[in-house]
């Protein structure tokens, strides 16, 4: 029952994962920590940090997130319900969208699902940044690394790197 559940609850987030999986970080974690209490907060963000981690899509986190609660069947059920549904929606809908190519209203609704994925992969930050208890030491790293990330073409290893080193110091 609980693989049915999870697929079902995957399958409405999968309507809104504007920006991908990451996007919907604080919907996922309302209904698989808040709503149904199938994991803990703090079993959620290491599961988050694990797929950030591994090689591969961000959706990773849904499959893991499966397998956290229900096992191989919840992992299978997650995922598909994650990718599956949108999926046959895209390829059923593709040509009567692009049939409406350079049209005013087309352009329009681009442009504003950009702003939505960005505001979305935001709160999802923002809830995983909570869940970890930086503090104001982790806090200031965060905004250390976006300047430089920003302003620089360093290796994202490198921040990986100081902020493990920054950790293993004791500083964080």
């Amino acid at each position: 029952m609980i693989v049915v559940q999870l697929f079902l609850e995957f399958t409405l987030l999968s309507f809104v994962a504007f920006g991908g999986a990451t996007a919907l970080l604080p919907e996922m974690h309302r209904v698989v920590v808040e709503q149904q209490h199938w994991l803990d907060a703090s079993t959620f963000t290491h599961l988050y940090a694990i797929a950030q981690a591994a090689p591969g899509p961000n959706v990773l986190v849904v499959t893991l997130i499966g397998w956290e609660i229900a096992g191989l069947a919840g992992a299978l059920a997650t995922t598909l319900a994650m990718c599956l549904p949108m999926s046959v929606l895209i390829y059923l809908l593709i040509d009567r969208w692009e049939s409406f190519a350079g049209r005013r209203w087309q352009k329009a609704v681009s442009l504003g699902v950009a702003p939505l994925a960005v505001g979305l992969i935001f709160s999802g930050a923002t809830l995983i940044a909570q869940a970890a208890g930086l503090g104001w030491r982790g806090g200031l790293l965060v905004v250390a690394i976006m300047v430089l990330n920003l302003r620089t073409r360093w290796h994202p290893l490198w921040f990986i790197a100081a902020g493990a080193l920054l950790g293993l110091s004791g500083w964080l």
